[in-house]
């Protein structure tokens, strides 16, 4: 059980440091797009950073295996979200990316409810499912593979607008989330597999089971999505995103889908469900838009002009020297009907 928790601390370790590395190396390199896989493949296989930090990820699917073999579903979600407090860290630290003052409230938060899911623990009385019936797994995985790529596909449509709103990554993580949250449930269906029948067994076991398949739809479509996601929005606001929807299908249906009992005594109930449900819902209300840029003020140079001593009030008007008084306001504000031309 204990071990379970060290593995799921390390995972968080693990996965955040890879995001971060990725996101470093992918402000060097030109913008990539799904458009272009190939190329995208072929600039980030080129960057040794990018290399590192998907060695990262890689490494921490590994100790997400020992989790899932240890730990019920619910309470693995639970420990999982507290990766966000090392996420928004790292961060701050290697992307030079600000952390606000609410964001700083929910780091707090997020590890009382990670307190709260270790206490809910009790070793031998948790149940650990190791199987569930591949029907129901293709019945959930399947369209919801299909909506994160239609919402994915959706977000770039829109992104491509002349005319549109700034990327805020929300759109971007919610469907790279549906594909993790795939792939979450796929990696439970591997550890299931890994009994003690042996090597060649296991693996047999595997290839007939649908979780591989599904593992490599979810990695490659999830390595190309997030990384033209990770290039266009901050990583300490798409992931929490990623992390809440990951957490949110995970937790539920992943808890059905394996049959998996929470546990039976009320005040380990109470500290299981209230955990989960307090790093979900600060997650959830997180910010998801970076704040507007601050209005710049104007120059001394200026501020002096416009309050010169004994200059008329009738020429205060913030027209640059030398380019006369005779352009009315119509004409400053770019042209007829008053818009400004952007």
């Amino acid at each position: 059980m204990w071990w379970g928790v060290a593995a799921a601390l390390l995972a968080n370790v693990l996965y955040s440091a890879g995001f971060v590395l990725e996101k470093r190396a992918l402000a060097a390199l030109p913008e990539v797009s799904v458009r272009r896989p190939a190329r995208l493949l072929r600039l980030v296989l080129g960057s040794w950073l990018w290399i590192g930090g998907s060695l990262a990820l890689a490494s921490g699917f590994g100790a997400q295996l020992v989790v899932y073999r240890t730990l019920p579903i619910a309470a693995a979600q639970g420990i999982f979200v507290s990766g966000l407090v090392i996420l928004v860290l790292l961060s701050s630290v290697l992307l030079g990316e600000e952390t606000s003052g609410r964001e700083r409230y929910a780091l707090g938060a997020i590890l009382l409810a990670l307190l709260m899911v270790v206490l809910s623990l009790k070793e031998g009385s948790d149940t650990v499912s190791r199987s569930a019936p591949a029907p129901l797994i293709l019945l959930v995985c399947v369209p919801t593979l299909a909506l994160g790529v239609w919402l994915y596909g959706s977000a770039e449509r829109r992104a491509r607008h002349r005319h549109r709103m700034p990327t805020t990554g929300v759109e971007y993580g919610v469907a790279v989330g549906l594909l993790y949250g795939v792939s979450s449930l796929a990696i439970k269906g591997v550890s299931s597999h890994l009994t003690g029948s042996g090597f060649g067994g296991a693996v047999l076991g595997v290839l007939r089971s649908p979780y591989p398949y599904l593992l490599l739809f979810t990695g490659v479509f999830g390595l190309v999505m997030s990384q033209a996601a990770l290039q266009r929005c901050r990583a300490s606001l798409i992931v929490p995103v990623c992390t809440t929807v990951t957490c949110l299908f995970t937790a539920v249906l992943g808890t059905v889908s394996f049959g998996e009992a929470l546990p039976e005594d009320p005040l380990r109930l109470a500290l299981r469900i209230g955990g989960t449900a307090l790093a979900v819902s600060v997650l959830l209300a997180m910010p998801k838009h970076d704040p507007p840029p601050q209005p710049q003020s104007l120059s001394p140079t200026r501020e002096l002009t416009s309050h010169e001593p004994g200059r008329p009030a009738a020429e205060d008007t913030g027209v640059p020297a030398g380019q006369g008084a005779a352009a009315s306001p119509r004409e400053r504000d770019g042209g007829p009907g008053g818009h400004r031309g952007y």
